[in-house]
């Protein structure tokens, strides 16, 4: 599982690659943790969290929009993320967990919203691919 970050006119963005769509998705959680800041301590104590939607790429904005959450109401940056994502019925759904590392630990820059704007969700020969905007 792989990210990079991208120029993106005022905003940044995050181009990840996995083998699974759980992969993919931490990936871009992982982008935006360093979109927000380029050095953390290991510390910070591990939560989980589960989202659904009726879309894959609408659980991907979920997903992301869900850890800024957690970034805002409990103070901490979510790194070494981790995500499992699975079809029930008519939904989709991601079981996903992350380390929180209190924002007091970090210089963070702020990072507002993730987008629909440009958003790609799509599987590939090797796996999958994600292009993701956010806010800054």
């Amino acid at each position: 599982m792989t990210y990079e970050l991208k120029s993106h006119t005022a905003d940044v963005a995050v181009e990840a690659t996995a083998d699974s769509l759980g992969g993919v998705f931490a990936a871009c959680a992982d982008g935006m943790a360093e979109a927000m800041t380029e050095e953390w301590p290991d510390a910070g104590d591990r939560f989980s969290f589960e989202e659904r939607a009726n879309a894959r790429e609408a659980l991907l904005y979920d997903y992301l929009d869900r850890l800024i959450y957690e970034r805002d109401v409990r103070g901490v940056l979510p790194v070494a993320n981790d995500a499992t994502v699975t079809r029930e019925g008519d939904e989709w759904v991601v079981r996903g967990s992350a380390r929180g590392v209190p924002l007091a630990a970090v210089h963070a820059r702020d990072l507002k919203a993730v987008t629909y704007s440009e958003m790609d969700l799509s599987e590939t020969d090797g796996g999958w691919h994600a292009y993701v905007v956010f806010d800054v």
